[in-house]
């Protein structure tokens, strides 16, 4: 059974056809041995008592229990009953009674934990490097480092030890270790997932994050997993919605071509360009944003107030027990006995400066992609090197969280030097379920395997239909379509993408005179009609009330038919409005219109004056 694949989907296919989870579990421990690398697993659950676990589960129910039989690693910095926390220092070792509360949830789904995951030591690090313990081989190429913190829960997942992992990610651990092993690391909304029962590295800033093979495991684990939880003051509820198709039409923000970073490496740098073309290949806007102000974010997590929250973290240990931390880490963190509350005010005065500048920047764009790290390191140059590198590793990741942003880390590609690309997309908080379609597309159109192990992706399943609940559709026609001037007033009340169609033929379309910026308006006709592109979109029904009331004349909110019998409330103009209106429904729509017009002037402007 060793060519069973570790994908939800299949695994769950073999269970239907009528494997057991012994033979899982028995997969699962060859593929351990098979791999060699002491330094994956800290600590390793014994096969009785995943098999105990597995007995508890009873029949095989995936809808009861939609992570029914699927193994999972924990990286150790993240309680599991009955198995020792170290934090990767043994000295630090405690046994916890009781799961932290995603282990729980994960649980209750019907996951089995495997085992506990290497890091680098408390989780400072991106490289993967410092630990006691062997340093986990990157399973892409061993001469790499594995990245960090969380090493081992991305190592595990890449080779198809289990299906996911669990790391952390507060400066980018649950995004580079899954760039430099080819996965897919999840990093959702601060507070998304809980952190009781975690080994805080930054309390204000930590993450649960999400190791997969697709981005279909990585956000169904999510989804599983998402909830408010009483018991951690920094926990949020948020909005977790099925994955749902993308907008048509985003506007990415991506870094000035003169602020791109790649510190000499032409081959991560010609990697991102395809990754970019792909993306618009998708039907991306790229859009270039000035970077200057997500790099001073950057700078200030290892400076002042987050370096003391990490001294915070662990500072009776850390005074008691200063020589069992590794070097590296004891010279990071103890550099905060030399800091001050005034230091500590001064940083947090510094990124609210920053996201005072940066909030109209983000809103100004559906979503940004980054290279996931700005280059590949040895373990030979991070040892020689251990902080620059670090520091460099981090480019792209380490203002996330201070600003508040959610993201995923999805491979694109294969370099030419044949190390493995991968892009981040990020998204303000709550746009988990945006940032995971794009990159499910992304991920597909690059065709690669699935980590390390050689197994082709799963074919694309429909995405989810959207429950029936109480939330409203709303029809728009003209500039508040994705990638439109006005699309923004959507995503401001939390309106969701829901489908692209087509009105039914008994309507004209028209452009409205005098409009800033230009708009059209859609008026149903007796006779003549014809049939317009839209979008559906969803809102509650408070923020529903609140845009309604806002629609200046001479549109207003009526009943649309679509073309696939249904209707719904939507943008109609009045029809006073059409007589110095110019009709354009010959277009089809207004974005086909919109683009023809800019095609025509563009050509006008180009064209030799007499």
């Amino acid at each position: 059974m060793s060519d069973i694949h570790f994908d939800i989907g299949s695994l769950h296919a073999a269970y239907e056809s009528g494997i057991s989870v012994a033979e899982v579990i028995d997969t699962v421990l060859a593929r351990i041995e098979a791999a060699g690398d002491p330094g994956i697993f800290i600590h390793l659950a014994t096969k009785a008592a995943m098999l105990a676990e597995a007995e508890a589960l009873g029949r095989f129910d995936p809808v009861a229990r939609p992570l029914w039989g699927i193994p999972f690693a924990v990286k150790d910095n993240i309680d599991v009953a009955g198995m020792p926390t170290t934090a990767a220092c043994a000295e630090f070792a405690y046994t916890p009674s009781t799961d932290a509360t995603v282990v729980a949830k994960l649980k209750a789904a019907g996951a089995l934990v495997v085992g506990k995951t290497n890091l680098d030591q408390f989780a400072t690090g991106l490289v993967g490097v410092r630990t006691p313990w062997p340093i986990p081989r990157n399973a892409i190429d061993p001469e790499l480092v594995p990245g960090g913190s969380s090493s081992g829960s991305a190592v595990a997942t890449a080779r198809g030890i289990v299906s996911f992992a669990l790391g952390t990610d507060t400066a980018g651990s649950g995004r580079i270790p899954a760039g430099l092993n080819s996965i897919v690391g999840l990093k959702p909304t601060v507070g998304a997932l809980s952190t009781t029962g975690v080994v805080p590295a930054c309390r204000t800033l930590d993450c649960v994050s999400v190791f997969a093979l697709t981005v279909d495991d990585a956000y169904a684990v999510f989804s599983v997993a998402a909830a408010h939880d009483a018991a951690d003051p920094y926990s949020r509820g948020i909005a977790v919605e099925p994955l749902a198709v993308r907008p048509p039409v985003l506007n990415v923000g991506i870094p000035a071509r003169a602020d791109l970073k790649f510190f000499g490496d032409a081959s991560m740098q010609a990697g991102f360009e395809a990754a970019l073309a792909a993306l618009e290949a998708l039907g991306a806007r790229l859009v270039e944003i000035p970077f200057g102000d997500f790099y001073a974010t950057a700078d200030l997590l290892y400076e002042g107030a987050w370096v003391a929250e990490r001294y915070a973290a662990i500072r009776d240990f850390f005074e008691a027990n200063e020589a069992a931390l590794h070097p590296v880490t004891r010279k990071i963190i103890g550099g905060a006995r030399n800091l001050s509350a005034a230091d500590a005010f001064r940083g947090l005065y510094a990124l609210q400066a920053c996201k005072a500048r940066l909030a109209p920047v983000i809103a100004s764009v559906d979503l940004f992609c980054v290279p996931t790290a700005p280059t590949h390191y040895t373990v030979d140059a991070v040892l020689a090197d251990p902080i620059a590198t670090n520091s460099r590793l981090g480019t792209y990741t380490n203002f996330v969280n201070l600003l508040n942003m959610c993201g995923i880390a999805v491979p694109t590609g294969t370099r030419d030097d044949g190390l493995p690309m991968s892009v981040t997309l990020l998204a303000a908080a709550g746009w988990d379920g945006l940032v995971a379609s794009v990159a499910r597309d992304l991920h597909a159109a690059s065709g690669l395997a699935l980590g390390a192990t050689g197994w082709p992706q799963p074919s694309a399943q429909p995405v989810a239909a959207l429950a029936e609940d109480e939330m409203i559709e709303l029809v728009v026609v003209g500039a508040h379509l994705s990638g439109m001037p006005l699309n923004g007033q959507l995503k401001n009340v939390g309106a969701r993408f829901c489908r692209a169609a087509r009105t039914a033929p008994s309507y004209r379309l028209y452009e409205l005179a005098g409009q800033i910026p230009p708009k059209p308006g859609l008026v149903r006709v007796g006779s003549g009609g014809a049939a317009i592109e839209v979008e559906v979109w969803r809102l509650c029904p408070d923020a529903f009330g609140r845009f309604v009331a806002a629609i200046p004349p001479p549109l207003g909110i009526g009943t649309i038919d679509l073309g696939d019998g249904t209707s719904a409330k939507g943008f109609l103009a009045e029809t006073a409005s059409l007589s110095a209106a110019t009709d354009i429904s010959a277009y089809g729509g207004w974005r086909s219109y919109v683009a023809r017009s800019n095609g025509a002037q563009r050509q006008l402007e180009r064209a030799p004056s007499n």
